[in-house]
């Protein structure tokens, strides 16, 4: 479940047995949950499978003692650790602060006074854990951004309707050539929902073998923890969910449909609480009539479809595209962006980009890189292996002429045939705007 619904978890380390069991009621009746240990270092050793929002430990211990572990519990992201002791005095509660624990309480203690302490230490780390979440997802929204940037209207119905798919739990299928942007999507459809708080994980299901596939996808009993409990409480997205077995896929069904799955080695089901997200470039209802995919998952995973447009579909995005990652690579490799020619404007427009924005990318930085040296064009970087075809120069004046055109008719459509809007937009003047439309053979009419 997510993480402001879920109990708070607490490590509790002491080497009196009767002390682990006196706090582990307490804190139990308080609804903690409770993982005992008797020694500091097998509790360090589990800190990170546990991920506990706050250490209880005393001071004085065989081995290692409470004082020692807090110089090993010194990440970011780390648990607050709350010092207990029969034997404090002011001299090492100032020491224990100056190390980094969050409190110091000495036996006997009042109980209301530790759970008034732990609590506050819980909601300290789980604030401080929901501002890291939000710098990533932040982070990778500017990707998304990135990706999804353009003005063509198929775009603007994309955002749209990722907007439109975040309030349900419903599977998602997003379906796409290479290199549409599958994965941030997905991400998007996690980062703008309810569950944003709790974990995303994003597998590859053409990247696990086969015989590989049970226990990653559910675990196996006392040895891994598999992708459903590492996805609980978030989203699991399944790129190239057509790879995924055929003997798993029932399997699979029923956990979507039950909510819980089984371990391997387990006669035990677990609830889960999931939205899954796949993704395929292929046509999965082929694999149905050849019996590698089963029907039945493939009419649970899309109960709802995006469809991402190809690069082809949105080509008067793609000056707008390459520029604004020319500047991306510029700023990485310290250089000036080059200014785009027409012959580089017909090269971006002609080529196919069988490998969609990720290609587009591609070429960008290689164009940058050139740059470095004082040299290249953009046709060199789409062919950096071949010479540019020669039809290119040949249809350079219409292939500049074609996407003028369809940029102007954009620009008059958006703004209704208000031709001051429309010259200020495109950052011309009004006579410039007229002659262009004359010459172009526009019919403002016709557009609107």
């Amino acid at each position: 479940m997510p993480d402001s619904l879920a109990k708070n978890k607490i490590v509790v380390i002491d080497d009196d047995r009767e002390m682990r069991d006196s706090l582990s009621h307490l804190l139990e009746a308080a609804d903690w949950h409770v993982d005992l240990f008797s020694r500091a270092e097998a509790a360090l050793e589990q800190l990170d499978v546990l991920q506990p929002h706050v250490v209880l430990s005393d001071v004085r211990m065989p081995g290692m003692d409470g004082m020692e572990l807090l110089d090993h519990v010194t990440q970011p992201s780390s648990p607050p650790v709350v010092l207990i002791t029969a034997h404090g005095d002011i001299p090492m509660a100032v020491e224990a602060i100056q190390k980094g624990a969050y409190g110091f309480i000495e036996k006997p203690f009042e109980p209301r006074r530790l759970l008034m302490v732990l609590k506050h230490a819980a909601d300290q780390h789980r604030m401080s854990a929901d501002t890291e979440r939000l710098k990533a997802r932040l982070a990778r929204l500017s990707g998304l951004d990135r990706v999804l940037i353009g003005q063509s209207e198929v775009l603007t119905a994309l955002r749209e309707e990722i907007l439109n798919l975040i309030d349900t739990n419903a599977p998602v299928m997003i379906l796409g050539e290479t290199g549409t942007g599958k994965e941030l999507v997905a991400h998007a459809l996690h980062d703008l929902s309810a569950r944003a708080n709790g974990p995303f994980k994003a597998v590859n299901c053409a990247t696990i073998p086969p015989d590989h596939f049970e226990t990653t996808m559910f675990g196996e009993i006392n040895q891994q923890r598999g992708l459903l409990d590492q996805a609980d409480g978030g989203t699991l997205f399944l790129d190239e969910i057509g790879t995924c077995p055929l003997q798993i896929q029932a399997k699979l069904l029923r956990m979507i449909e039950t909510q819980e799955y089984t371990p391997v080695g387990s006669d035990r089901t677990i609830p889960v609480d999931i939205r899954i997200l796949s993704a395929s470039n292929e046509d999965l209802r082929t694999a149905v009539q050849e019996n590698s995919f089963r029907a039945d998952l493939l009419y649970r995973l899309n109960t709802l479809v995006v469809n991402l447009p190809t690069l082809r579909e949105r080509k008067n995005d793609i000056v707008m595209l390459f520029s604004h990652f020319m500047e991306e690579y510029a700023q990485v490799y310290e250089v000036d962006a080059p200014e785009l020619t027409t012959e580089d404007m017909s090269a971006l427009m002609g080529h196919e980009w069988p490998g969609n924005v990720r290609e587009l990318r591609h070429v960008a930085e290689r164009r940058i890189l050139s740059s470095r040296c004082g040299r290249g064009t953009v046709g060199e970087a789409i062919y950096p292996t071949q010479s540019i075809p020669q039809e290119v120069p040949d249809t350079l004046r219409e292939a500049v002429a074609a996407f003028e055109r369809e940029i102007i008719a954009k620009a008059i459509k958006n703004h209704e045939g208000r031709m001051d809007a429309v010259a200020k937009t495109l950052g011309i003047g009004r006579r410039t705007l007229n002659d262009k439309i004359v010459k172009l053979g526009l019919d403002k009419s016709a557009i609107l």
